[in-house]
């Protein structure tokens, strides 16, 4: 039996949720949401467990995950009590509940911690930096002099290293608080989450369910974005040795408009974003955090940067190139400090399974169905 905690709404509105002491559970919400279900009637479920204080149960709850915010529920609400909100606040402080270490907390509720964040890493980053660089070379660009690719690259590896381990834990974490409650284990069979595996890897590439919120536009610039940071990751960290080089290429080769399409496909995608919020296009717009701000500007800059190495390195430039290139690692390293494992990076993970989740329990829940009609023909 869950627990009533009156301070439950406060804490919410602490992580973005704005309006929602207005909400009179209408239903109205539900009733247009395109995504909502018998199942999972959001965001008036959620929005329910919060005003009753039901902090246990919203935690092993998915609703949350399968939102995409299109926005239609906050335009449509008669009291302006913004559900999409509450839906974006309820996922930032799931993100909090699955993060034992509990920066995702500070860093959602605290713009001290956020900035601060943001100013440890690159003071790390510099401090490296300076104690590890390579020689000057001012003759010509050795950048693979200034900053060994083997150095940097062993550096990538350990830093994807340490992000995974905090996203698997959060990720495991997840799958207790949903699938055991009460102290006792609620699986589907095994053989449902192995048949149903596809599903995992169909929406964390296509995100799918996103293109029925809101017409396709978003959906797409959404999945260009998503193309662009993946693809530049992939490179960085399974790829250094052979994308930061020092040998000079043709524009038509692939280590260069690979490159190129990536930094391109990360400046549209976050740009669009960034104007959205700033014009407060859509109904999602409307309210911004701290985080919401700084991810596509990291990610413009990160973009922009590297292209400015690209084209410092080419046009003979040797301290520009290193230069831009230290610029370019501490605006990596801002980025996956503060919003790797603890924010924006564990919504790509936690969505895909949540909707993973939520696809194996009703195949296992069909399956159920299906074997008892059949003993009960039988009978």
């Amino acid at each position: 039996m869950s627990r009533v905690d009156p301070t439950f709404l406060h804490e919410i509105k602490e992580y973005g949720a704005v309006g929602i002491e207005q909400c009179f559970n209408c239903g109205n919400c539900t009733a247009i949401c395109p995504l909502a279900s018998d199942d999972y009637p959001f965001p008036r479920n959620v929005i329910r467990r919060i005003q009753i204080g039901q902090r246990d149960v919203l935690r092993t709850q998915l609703d949350p995950w399968l939102c995409y915010y299109c926005g239609e529920c906050s335009a449509t609400c008669p009291k302006g009590a913004e559900p999409g909100e509450t839906m974006m606040a309820a996922r930032r402080w799931m993100t909090a509940r699955y993060d034992w270490t509990g920066l995702s907390h500070k860093l959602y509720t605290s713009t001290t911690w956020a900035i601060g964040a943001l100013i440890v890493g690159a003071l790390i980053v510099l401090g490296l930096a300076w104690l590890l660089h390579g020689p000057l070379v001012t003759d010509q660009v050795q950048l693979n002099t200034f900053a060994p690719v083997e150095m940097i690259h062993l550096g990538d590896l350990i830093l994807a290293g340490i992000l995974s381990f905090f996203l698997l834990s959060g990720l495991f974490r997840m799958f207790v608080f949903h699938f055991r409650e009460g102290g006792k284990w609620k699986l589907p069979p095994l053989s449902v989450f192995v048949t149903e595996a596809w599903q995992l890897v169909y929406h964390t590439l296509t995100q799918q369910r996103f293109s029925k919120c809101e017409g396709r536009r978003r959906w797409i610039s959404h999945l260009i974005l998503v193309f662009g940071y993946g693809s530049m990751f992939v490179l960085i960290v399974l790829f250094l040795t052979w994308f930061q080089t020092d040998n000079i290429y043709p524009i038509y080769h692939p280590q260069r408009w690979v490159g190129y399409l990536a930094a391109l496909a990360i400046i549209y995608g976050a740009s669009d974003a960034l104007l959205s919020r700033i014009q407060k296009k859509h109904e999602m717009h409307h309210y911004s955090q701290l985080s919401d701000w700084l991810f596509p500007i990291l990610l413009i800059l990160l973009a922009v940067s590297g292209l400015l190495i690209s084209a410092f390195r080419y046009m003979g430039l040797p301290l520009a190139t290193y230069y831009i290139y230290v610029a370019h690692l501490v605006v990596m390293m801002m980025l996956y400090i503060c919003i790797g494992p603890m924010g924006k990076w564990a919504h790509l993970l936690y969505r895909p399974f949540a909707v993973y989740f939520q696809v194996v329990k009703e195949k296992a829940r069909e399956q159920s169905n299906v074997t008892a009609g059949a003993l009960s023909s039988a009978d």
